[in-house]
Order: C-alpha cells, then structure tokens, then sequence
C-alpha cells in the first residue's frame, strides 16, 4: 500500500515525477504514436496490458472515454480522458493507417502491422524517459527508472495531491472493489468524470 492506502504492484520506491517533467517528457517525444502512448498512460493511470488491448472501437470520442477490456485486476472499465489528450490521440490516428495491416483494429501498432507488444510500450515510455534524464537504464535502483507503471503512479499522486477522492480514484484504477462495493455503487459516472477533469493536470502539451 502506498501513503494514500492504495495499492501498488511490485515492490520499492517508484520513480515519482512532477507535472513539470511529465510535460517536458511528452514535449520531447517526437514519434505521435510514443507521445500517444505515454500520454494515455498517464492521463488514464491504466496498465500496459490494458493500454496495448484497446481497440479503435472501444474509444468514445464524442464523451471521451475508453471501455478496456475485461481483466482480472481492473472492476471498473471506463476510463476517460480530457482534452488535450484527445488533440494528441488524434494527431497519431492521422497516420496509424500507414502503419498499420488491413485487419488490424488495435489503437496502437508495432512490428509487422499488429498489435503493440508489452516490451513496445515499456521501450516507448524508457527511450524517451532516458533522453530527458529521468530514466537511467544502467542503474539498479527502481527510484532511478522510469517505466509504464510510473505513470499509474503519476496519475493516482497527483489526482490525490489535487484534492480528488479517494474511492474516485480507487475507481478511476479500476482497482478490486472488495468490500467497499457498496461505496462504488454509489459512484454516478458523471459526476465521477466531472472530478476527473477537475482534477486530472493540464499539461500544455
């Protein structure tokens, strides 16, 4: 558990930025689908797992949000996302056609014309974390590396440094209800999408 009671995978410090250097990450990644990527990661606070199974039609653009696919670790499914976030997805949907195959429905593309894999996330996220000095690769120490899992770790602080609630953000995880059910009940989904563009950071990206 971290110091706002919850959950963390894996164990150690993890590598907290502040929205300054997320910007200056995202500002200096120059690929539209990394810049894409990363961003996403950080304003949804989802998995790599989650991130790579999203489908072109699980995105509603109209009211910005995403329906991920079914998982073990997530409750809640639907995550959103503001408007800066939508300028830059777009931007990389202006040429995810040229890369990716005829049959191939996933938002984000590697190799061969298919799905990203995990280690394409991981790479998009380190590489461009490396070139502005917040990643060293060479180090053994987790608070020296930055990594897909950072940005959960981003999006859960500073949603609560913002002063958003904790069962939102619990819910906004997709972390395991338990027996705190029946609060999540009690969660409308707009009003649980006007906390998070109240208090999810605007990057100026």
């Amino acid at each position: 558990m971290n110091n706002y009671g919850l959950k963390s995978n894996g164990s150690g410090e993890r590598k907290l930025i502040s929205v300054e250097e997320m910007k200056r990450l995202i500002d200096s990644t120059m690929d539209r689908r990394n810049r894409a990527i990363i961003t996403l990661l950080a304003k949804t606070g989802i998995r790599r797992g989650e991130l790579i199974d999203i489908d072109l039609d699980d995105i509603d653009w109209k009211n910005q949000k995403i329906e991920l696919k079914e998982k073990p670790k997530r409750s809640n499914r639907t995550v959103f996302f503001d408007d800066e976030t939508n300028r830059i997805l777009r931007r990389w949907l202006a040429v995810r056609d040229s890369y990716a195959g005829e049959d191939c429905n996933a938002l984000f593309v590697g190799e061969h014309e298919g799905r990203l894999k995990r280690h394409g996330v991981y790479l998009a996220v380190t590489k461009n974390a490396e070139k502005v000095g917040i990643h060293d690769p060479e180090s053994d120490k987790m608070e020296d590396h930055f990594t897909p899992h950072c940005c959960r770790h981003w999006f859960t602080t500073h949603l609560r440094r913002n002063g958003m609630k904790r069962e939102f953000i619990k819910e906004l995880r997709g972390d395991t209800r338990g027996d705190a059910i029946d609060i999540y009940d009690h969660i409308d989904e707009k009003e649980l999408k006007r906390a998070y563009l109240a208090h999810i950071p605007t990057l100026d990206v």
